[in-house]
């Protein structure tokens, strides 16, 4: 079982800070997770860099990066 890390994100529909726990990971990885606000599908985009440290982006369904 992978490490979790819990982060602090906003809502890119409703605006509001909301905790949700990251699977500690060393690949680059995208997936889709329900606000826990509004219900709305958040796209969480996790990046690890070639120095193993890992970033965090999330974004509406329909935009694009």
């Amino acid at each position: 079982m992978q490490p979790l890390s819990e982060e602090e994100i906003f809502c890119p529909y409703c605006n509001e800070c909301i905790s949700v726990l990251i699977e500690v990971s060393t690949e680059t990885d995208e997936y889709i997770e329900d606000c826990q606000v509004c219900c709305r599908p958040i796209v969480f985009h996790i990046e690890v860099d070639e120095m193993g440290e890992q970033s965090l982006s999330v974004r509406a369904e329909n935009d694009v990066w």
